[in-house]
């Protein structure tokens, strides 16, 4: 669909990694059970879904409440050696992403990755793809907030603007799997998709949820940005 003078086209994607782009939750779990166990603790499902989504330091914490008597730089260090491991063995890839990915880049639509993990993991993931898919990436590492706070979608955000001083958040679709990412995404203000993997995302209106990347296009990513400006300039009509 072409926009409008009026209306907002899609100039950015988004990207969640740990659970959107690719399934490297089970490795992050793994190395969570085998940290607690090697304490003396114990580490159940529950527990590790807590995770899902959140910032490293956070999720350090949380292993220090569970008995690991480690220094949170520590045991960040230690499971991000053990994922990276895994990662350079297999990329467990989500079903659709790296299509997607090659339809936006085909398209011309900006990429950034946007994740909790932190640089080395992030890319290494990224030097796994085919093609320099991401313009950029916002890491862990690299903001004071992790998700759910906004900092880091709207980091990105800014690093957009650089090149290109007249796009907003209302150009930009965020693609994110947890309740951390969604939450940090609309916080920011850009058009979110949520696709639920390990949790379920609860309802919310003010996104939109697929079940899968698979078979998604560029033009259902374009008409979202599209519904948005309408439903926005509706409001405001109705506003006057």
């Amino acid at each position: 669909m072409h926009a409008t003078p009026s209306q907002p086209r899609l100039k950015a994607a988004l990207w969640d990694m740990d659970g959107t782009l690719v399934d490297t939750e089970p490795y992050w779990i793994a190395a969570e059970h085998a940290l607690v166990e090697a304490h003396g603790g114990q580490w159940s499902h529950e527990q590790a879904m807590q995770l899902v989504g959140q910032s490293l330091m956070h999720s350090a914490g949380i292993l220090q409440g569970a008995g690991v008597r480690m220094e949170k730089r520590e045991i960040i260090d230690t499971l991000s050696t053990q994922v990276i491991e895994r990662i350079k063995h297999e990329v467990p890839w989500r079903p659709g992403a790296r299509e997607l990915l090659e339809e936006l880049h085909g398209a011309g639509v900006r990429c950034a990755l946007v994740t909790m993990s932190e640089g080395p993991l992030a890319r290494e993931v990224v030097a796994s793809l085919p093609k320099p898919y991401f313009e950029f990436l916002v890491t862990g590492d690299s903001v004071s907030q992790g998700k759910p706070h906004p900092e880091a979608y709207l980091t990105a955000v800014e690093r957009l603007r650089v090149s290109d001083p007249e796009l907003t958040v209302d150009h930009c679709v965020a693609l994110e799997d947890s309740v951390p990412g969604v939450t940090a995404a609309l916080a920011s203000g850009v058009v979110t998709v949520g696709i639920p993997h390990q949790m379920p995302l609860p309802d919310d209106g003010n996104r939109t949820t697929w079940s899968t990347l698979s078979g998604r296009t560029v033009a259902e990513l374009e008409q979202l940005v599209t519904d948005r400006a309408q439903l926005a300039g509706a409001l405001l009509e109705g506003a006057n």
